[in-house]
């Protein structure tokens, strides 16, 4: 299996600040991956600091000069994510509310819609009332939304979907994050967001939107919600996000899936 993803971004900075940009692909074993990163600013190439981050990611620190600032980056890569168990502190830091998946906030509603499932029926069953409820209307949510304001509002893009889907599942005792992904056959083309939930000592990851074949994906970065997995976070400046293409493709064809049973992500 071949994947080839890209990313170009234009930004425009009134003043220095520091760029931290998640946006290469996740360095998990079983994976061959050959990738480029550029970023310029005028004629001048500015070297970034690359950190790691949990699950393989890895993050890219540059420091911004005012002006227009222009980041390309690309990556093929070859082979399947191979399963890596972080164990039980993985587990339990995704069994409680955080930011954006405010898990506390729907224990009621979960426990009248879902006692007496569990395992993988569960997490399906989580998977099918999120899609079956929430509505996909692009610009419809703000960056600010977390799962209550999607419960409520019953519309959202990507990352509200998996965020609902997260917190039901932390509200009925099952370890949840969110992972964003390069997703091959989504439309329109975008990063993404999917859900990852742990069930029968592995992680399966779950899309309520049912955008794009689970088995194509490409982890980008995992966490606890959007707060840890955000493609762009700027410091100490104002930096404005001029345009944004990505693309994702897949050889030698798009897997089928249907969404309605278990499957690991990339797998």
């Amino acid at each position: 299996m071949q994947r080839t993803v890209t990313a170009d971004l234009s930004l425009q900075a009134t003043a220095p600040a520091r760029l931290v940009l998640a946006v290469a692909v996740a360095r998990c074993p079983g994976l061959e991956i050959n990738e480029h990163l550029q970023i310029s600013a005028g004629d001048q190439t500015l070297q970034a600091q690359e950190v790691a981050t949990a699950h393989h990611g890895v993050r890219h620190v540059v420091d911004l000069p005012a002006g227009d600032v222009t980041i390309h980056y690309d990556a093929t890569v070859e082979g399947v994510e191979e399963y890596d168990d972080e164990g039980v502190a993985e587990q339990l830091n995704h069994l409680v509310p955080s930011r954006y998946a405010e898990s506390d906030a729907l224990f009621g509603t979960a426990a009248e819609l879902f006692d007496g499932r569990s395992g993988s029926d569960l997490v399906i069953g989580v998977a099918d009332w999120v899609r079956g409820r929430t509505a996909y209307i692009s610009g419809s949510s703000r960056p600010t939304d977390g799962a209550i304001n999607t419960f409520l509002q019953r519309t959202g893009v990507c990352r509200d979907f998996a965020h609902l889907t997260v917190a039901a599942l932390r509200s009925r005792d099952v370890p949840a994050r969110l992972v964003a992904v390069y997703a091959p056959g989504l439309s329109p083309m975008d990063f993404h967001a999917v859900a990852e939930a742990y069930v029968d000592e592995q992680w399966w990851c779950l899309d309520a939107t049912g955008l794009a074949p689970r088995q194509s994906l490409l982890r980008i970065a995992t966490g606890r919600d959007a707060a840890d997995t955000s493609f762009m976070s700027v410091y100490g400046g104002q930096v404005t996000l001029g345009g944004i293409e990505v693309t994702a493709t897949m050889q030698p064809a798009l897997p089928l899936d249907n969404h309605t049973g278990m499957v690991q992500l990339g797998r």
